[in-house]
Protein backbone atom coordinates (compact mmCIF):
# COMPACT_ATOMS: atom_id res chain seq x y z
CA UNK A 1 0.00 0.00 0.00
CA UNK A 2 1.13 3.61 -0.78
CA UNK A 3 2.14 5.96 2.02
CA UNK A 4 0.58 9.48 2.01
CA UNK A 5 3.08 11.86 1.53
CA UNK A 6 2.78 15.13 3.84
CA UNK A 7 4.67 18.54 4.72
CA UNK A 8 5.26 19.17 8.12
CA UNK A 9 5.81 22.40 8.93
CA UNK A 10 7.27 23.43 12.59
CA UNK A 11 6.31 26.85 14.36
CA UNK A 12 9.14 28.72 16.50
CA UNK A 13 7.06 27.37 19.49
CA UNK A 14 9.05 23.67 18.39
CA UNK A 15 12.39 24.80 19.08
CA UNK A 16 12.27 27.81 21.66
CA UNK A 17 8.95 28.45 23.89
CA UNK A 18 7.98 30.95 25.66
CA UNK A 19 10.32 32.92 27.77
CA UNK A 20 12.93 30.62 27.11
CA UNK A 21 16.70 32.35 26.04
CA UNK A 22 17.32 29.81 23.07
CA UNK A 23 19.94 27.87 24.84
CA UNK A 24 21.11 25.21 22.91
CA UNK A 25 19.81 22.95 25.91
CA UNK A 26 16.23 24.22 25.49
CA UNK A 27 16.20 24.11 21.89
CA UNK A 28 17.46 20.20 21.64
CA UNK A 29 15.37 19.31 24.23
CA UNK A 30 12.14 21.44 22.62
CA UNK A 31 13.02 19.57 18.93
CA UNK A 32 13.43 16.05 20.83
CA UNK A 33 10.01 16.52 22.09
CA UNK A 34 8.40 17.72 18.79
CA UNK A 35 9.80 14.87 17.12
CA UNK A 36 8.36 12.90 19.19
CA UNK A 37 4.89 13.76 18.69
CA UNK A 38 5.20 13.75 14.78
CA UNK A 39 6.17 10.42 14.75
CA UNK A 40 2.55 9.70 15.12
CA UNK A 41 2.46 10.51 11.67
CA UNK A 42 4.81 8.16 10.78
CA UNK A 43 3.05 5.70 12.67
CA UNK A 44 -0.25 6.29 10.81
CA UNK A 45 0.86 5.53 7.58
CA UNK A 46 2.75 9.20 6.48
CA UNK A 47 6.25 9.76 4.91
CA UNK A 48 7.25 13.27 5.41
CA UNK A 49 9.40 16.35 4.77
CA UNK A 50 10.07 18.83 7.47
CA UNK A 51 9.90 22.29 7.18
CA UNK A 52 10.66 24.88 9.71
CA UNK A 53 11.16 28.21 10.98
CA UNK A 54 14.10 30.52 12.16
CA UNK A 55 13.24 33.89 13.39
CA UNK A 56 14.81 33.99 16.77
CA UNK A 57 18.12 31.69 15.29
CA UNK A 58 18.41 34.38 12.38
CA UNK A 59 17.99 36.93 14.22
CA UNK A 60 20.90 35.75 16.81
CA UNK A 61 22.96 35.40 13.62
CA UNK A 62 22.26 38.93 12.53
CA UNK A 63 23.54 40.32 16.47
CA UNK A 64 26.77 38.23 16.23
CA UNK A 65 27.31 39.61 13.12
CA UNK A 66 27.49 43.02 14.33
CA UNK A 67 29.48 42.05 17.43
CA UNK A 68 32.04 40.48 15.40
CA UNK A 69 32.48 43.30 12.96
CA UNK A 70 32.15 46.28 15.52
CA UNK A 71 34.50 44.39 18.07
CA UNK A 72 36.74 42.41 15.64
CA UNK A 73 36.14 44.01 12.02
CA UNK A 74 35.00 40.62 11.04
CA UNK A 75 33.38 41.05 7.63
CA UNK A 76 29.36 40.86 7.92
CA UNK A 77 27.90 38.45 5.90
CA UNK A 78 24.18 39.01 3.81
CA UNK A 79 21.05 37.89 4.76
CA UNK A 80 21.10 35.53 2.46
CA UNK A 81 24.30 33.40 4.33
CA UNK A 82 22.87 34.16 7.66
CA UNK A 83 19.55 32.41 6.52
CA UNK A 84 21.22 29.56 4.85
CA UNK A 85 23.50 29.69 8.53
CA UNK A 86 20.09 28.94 9.91
CA UNK A 87 19.02 26.34 7.56
CA UNK A 88 22.07 23.97 8.43
CA UNK A 89 22.54 24.35 12.22
CA UNK A 90 18.80 24.37 12.90
CA UNK A 91 18.11 21.46 10.04
CA UNK A 92 21.13 19.61 12.07
CA UNK A 93 19.65 19.98 14.92
CA UNK A 94 16.29 18.62 13.62
CA UNK A 95 17.94 15.58 11.57
CA UNK A 96 20.04 14.28 14.91
CA UNK A 97 16.93 14.43 17.51
CA UNK A 98 14.84 12.83 15.09
CA UNK A 99 17.53 10.14 14.71
CA UNK A 100 17.33 10.12 18.43
CA UNK A 101 13.87 9.67 18.50
CA UNK A 102 13.62 6.99 15.64
CA UNK A 103 16.45 4.75 17.74
CA UNK A 104 14.23 5.30 21.40
CA UNK A 105 11.39 3.18 19.42
CA UNK A 106 13.59 0.92 16.94
CA UNK A 107 12.46 2.65 13.47
CA UNK A 108 14.60 2.46 10.75
CA UNK A 109 14.71 5.01 8.72
CA UNK A 110 17.01 8.11 6.99
CA UNK A 111 17.16 11.45 7.97
CA UNK A 112 17.79 14.43 5.53
CA UNK A 113 18.93 18.17 5.61
CA UNK A 114 19.12 19.82 2.58
CA UNK A 115 19.87 23.72 2.43
CA UNK A 116 17.15 24.68 0.26
CA UNK A 117 17.00 28.20 -2.21
CA UNK A 118 13.68 29.60 -3.22
CA UNK A 119 12.94 31.44 -6.50
CA UNK A 120 11.60 34.82 -6.20
CA UNK A 121 10.70 37.61 -8.34
CA UNK A 122 12.62 40.67 -8.56
CA UNK A 123 9.95 42.47 -9.34
CA UNK A 124 7.47 41.18 -6.56
CA UNK A 125 5.55 44.31 -5.27
CA UNK A 126 7.38 43.15 -1.69
CA UNK A 127 10.24 44.83 -2.62
CA UNK A 128 8.56 48.40 -3.33
CA UNK A 129 7.65 47.91 0.47
CA UNK A 130 9.88 46.08 3.20
CA UNK A 131 7.51 44.58 6.19
CA UNK A 132 8.91 41.18 7.92
CA UNK A 133 10.89 42.10 10.98
CA UNK A 134 14.19 40.86 11.30
CA UNK A 135 16.99 40.75 14.04
CA UNK A 136 17.26 42.65 17.31
CA UNK A 137 15.47 45.95 18.73
CA UNK A 138 17.10 48.59 18.71
CA UNK A 139 16.72 52.58 19.93
CA UNK A 140 15.73 55.19 17.44
CA UNK A 141 19.62 56.73 17.32
CA UNK A 142 21.09 53.16 17.09
CA UNK A 143 18.56 52.13 14.23
CA UNK A 144 19.20 55.41 12.39
CA UNK A 145 23.04 55.20 12.79
CA UNK A 146 22.93 51.46 11.66
CA UNK A 147 20.33 53.16 8.79
CA UNK A 148 22.66 55.26 7.19
CA UNK A 149 25.50 53.00 7.57
CA UNK A 150 24.03 50.07 6.09
CA UNK A 151 21.10 51.34 3.71
CA UNK A 152 18.62 49.68 5.89
CA UNK A 153 15.14 50.13 6.64
CA UNK A 154 13.95 50.16 10.13
CA UNK A 155 10.34 50.35 11.64
CA UNK A 156 8.84 50.94 14.66
CA UNK A 157 7.65 47.74 16.63
CA UNK A 158 3.92 47.75 17.10
CA UNK A 159 4.35 46.56 20.99
CA UNK A 160 6.68 50.31 21.12
CA UNK A 161 9.48 47.45 22.15
CA UNK A 162 12.22 49.64 19.79
CA UNK A 163 12.93 49.88 16.12
CA UNK A 164 13.55 46.73 13.78
CA UNK A 165 14.96 45.93 10.42
CA UNK A 166 12.71 44.81 8.04
CA UNK A 167 13.13 43.45 4.91
CA UNK A 168 10.79 42.53 1.68
CA UNK A 169 9.05 39.14 2.19
CA UNK A 170 8.46 37.80 -1.66
CA UNK A 171 5.78 35.54 -2.53
CA UNK A 172 7.63 31.84 -3.38
CA UNK A 173 7.77 31.06 -6.68
CA UNK A 174 9.71 27.66 -7.04
CA UNK A 175 11.36 25.55 -4.53
CA UNK A 176 14.60 24.05 -5.80
CA UNK A 177 15.68 20.28 -6.02
CA UNK A 178 11.87 19.73 -5.11
CA UNK A 179 12.31 16.57 -7.04
CA UNK A 180 14.95 15.41 -5.00
CA UNK A 181 12.91 16.16 -1.53
CA UNK A 182 9.89 13.98 -3.20
CA UNK A 183 12.15 10.95 -4.23
CA UNK A 184 13.65 10.69 -0.72
CA UNK A 185 10.45 11.43 1.03
CA UNK A 186 8.80 8.69 -1.05
CA UNK A 187 11.45 6.26 -0.78
CA UNK A 188 11.08 6.43 2.82
CA UNK A 189 13.56 9.31 4.41
CA UNK A 190 12.64 12.59 6.45
CA UNK A 191 13.64 15.13 4.50
CA UNK A 192 14.54 18.41 6.71
CA UNK A 193 14.14 21.28 3.64
CA UNK A 194 12.87 24.95 3.16
CA UNK A 195 13.73 25.84 6.47
CA UNK A 196 13.29 29.60 7.17
CA UNK A 197 11.39 29.88 4.02
CA UNK A 198 14.31 28.56 1.98
CA UNK A 199 17.20 31.25 0.84
CA UNK A 200 15.76 33.68 -1.57
CA UNK A 201 17.46 33.68 -5.27
CA UNK A 202 16.23 35.73 -8.35
CA UNK A 203 16.82 34.39 -11.67
CA UNK A 204 18.57 36.56 -14.52
CA UNK A 205 17.71 36.70 -18.47
CA UNK A 206 20.91 34.38 -18.69
CA UNK A 207 19.64 32.22 -15.84
CA UNK A 208 22.48 33.43 -13.58
CA UNK A 209 21.01 32.99 -9.89
CA UNK A 210 21.58 35.94 -7.55
CA UNK A 211 20.63 36.23 -3.92
CA UNK A 212 18.83 38.93 -2.42
CA UNK A 213 18.22 40.81 1.44
CA UNK A 214 14.38 39.51 1.61
CA UNK A 215 12.91 36.94 3.85
CA UNK A 216 10.50 33.96 2.29
CA UNK A 217 7.65 33.38 4.77
CA UNK A 218 7.71 29.74 5.98
CA UNK A 219 4.23 28.87 5.93
CA UNK A 220 3.60 30.07 2.05
CA UNK A 221 7.09 27.99 1.00
CA UNK A 222 5.82 24.82 2.85
CA UNK A 223 2.25 25.18 0.64
CA UNK A 224 4.25 26.17 -2.29
CA UNK A 225 6.62 22.80 -1.57
CA UNK A 226 3.73 20.53 -0.68
CA UNK A 227 1.62 21.82 -3.55
CA UNK A 228 4.63 21.12 -6.17
CA UNK A 229 5.47 17.28 -4.46
CA UNK A 230 1.74 16.53 -4.58
CA UNK A 231 1.93 15.75 -1.22
CA UNK A 232 -1.37 14.86 0.78
CA UNK A 233 -1.10 16.73 3.58
CA UNK A 234 -0.08 19.98 4.80
CA UNK A 235 0.45 20.02 8.20
CA UNK A 236 1.31 23.61 10.15
CA UNK A 237 2.55 23.18 13.38
CA UNK A 238 1.46 26.59 15.69
CA UNK A 239 0.87 27.35 19.76
CA UNK A 240 -3.01 26.70 19.81
CA UNK A 241 -4.59 23.17 19.07
CA UNK A 242 -7.18 25.08 16.64
CA UNK A 243 -8.06 28.09 14.37
CA UNK A 244 -10.24 30.40 16.40
CA UNK A 245 -12.53 33.51 14.84
CA UNK A 246 -12.69 36.01 17.20
CA UNK A 247 -9.59 35.58 18.90
CA UNK A 248 -8.99 36.53 22.51
CA UNK A 249 -12.83 37.82 22.87
CA UNK A 250 -16.31 36.54 24.40
CA UNK A 251 -17.10 35.34 20.79
CA UNK A 252 -14.03 33.23 20.79
CA UNK A 253 -14.83 29.94 18.56
CA UNK A 254 -12.69 27.18 17.53
CA UNK A 255 -13.22 25.85 14.34
CA UNK A 256 -13.00 22.26 13.03
CA UNK A 257 -13.42 21.35 9.11
CA UNK A 258 -13.72 24.64 6.62
CA UNK A 259 -12.97 24.79 3.44
CA UNK A 260 -11.11 27.23 1.46
CA UNK A 261 -13.57 29.25 0.20
CA UNK A 262 -14.60 29.56 3.95
CA UNK A 263 -11.50 30.04 5.27
CA UNK A 264 -10.50 33.50 2.94
CA UNK A 265 -14.14 35.12 4.00
CA UNK A 266 -13.09 34.65 7.84
CA UNK A 267 -9.42 36.06 6.82
CA UNK A 268 -11.24 38.98 4.78
CA UNK A 269 -13.37 39.95 7.30
CA UNK A 270 -10.18 40.24 9.58
CA UNK A 271 -10.16 37.36 11.89
CA UNK A 272 -6.31 36.12 11.49
CA UNK A 273 -3.92 38.55 12.08
CA UNK A 274 -1.05 39.60 9.79
CA UNK A 275 2.64 37.96 11.23
CA UNK A 276 0.66 35.26 13.40
CA UNK A 277 -2.23 33.27 12.11
CA UNK A 278 -2.63 34.96 8.64
CA UNK A 279 0.02 33.70 6.86
CA UNK A 280 -0.69 30.32 7.83
CA UNK A 281 -4.39 30.56 6.91
CA UNK A 282 -2.88 31.99 3.22
CA UNK A 283 -0.96 28.96 3.23
CA UNK A 284 -3.66 27.00 4.11
CA UNK A 285 -5.86 28.71 1.01
CA UNK A 286 -3.23 27.99 -1.13
CA UNK A 287 -2.31 24.25 -0.78
CA UNK A 288 -6.21 23.44 0.29
CA UNK A 289 -7.80 24.84 -3.25
CA UNK A 290 -6.98 21.74 -5.20
CA UNK A 291 -9.11 18.77 -4.58
CA UNK A 292 -8.37 15.85 -2.11
CA UNK A 293 -5.39 18.22 -0.45
CA UNK A 294 -6.01 19.16 3.09
CA UNK A 295 -4.59 21.18 5.45
CA UNK A 296 -4.30 20.75 9.50
CA UNK A 297 -3.44 23.85 11.62
CA UNK A 298 -2.71 22.17 15.41
CA UNK A 299 -0.48 21.90 17.99
CA UNK A 300 2.23 19.07 18.21
CA UNK A 301 1.27 17.65 21.03
CA UNK A 302 -2.51 16.93 18.96
CA UNK A 303 -0.87 15.11 16.45
CA UNK A 304 -1.94 11.52 18.28
CA UNK A 305 -5.45 12.40 17.98
CA UNK A 306 -7.06 11.41 14.34
CA UNK A 307 -9.12 14.17 14.23
CA UNK A 308 -6.57 17.19 15.36
CA UNK A 309 -6.80 20.49 14.58
CA UNK A 310 -8.39 22.87 12.34
CA UNK A 311 -9.01 21.04 8.80
CA UNK A 312 -9.14 22.91 5.52
CA UNK A 313 -10.02 21.24 2.67
CA UNK A 314 -13.04 20.99 -0.03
Amino acid sequence: MKKKLAVVAFGGNALLRGNETGTIEQQEKNTYETCEKVLNLIKSGYNIIITHGNGPQVGNILLRNEAGYSQYKIPKMPLDICVADSQGGIGYMIERQMRNVLSEHKIKKNVVTLVTQVLVDIKDAAFDNPTKPVGAFYLKEEADLLAKSNNWIFREDPRKRGWRRVVASPKPMDIFNKKAIKELANKGSIVIAAGGGGVPVFRHSNNFLEAIEAVVDKDLASALLAKEINADSLFIITDVPKVYINFHTKEQKALDTITPDEAKKYYNDGHFAAGSMGEKILAAIEFSKYPGKETIITEVNELEKPDCGTRIKF
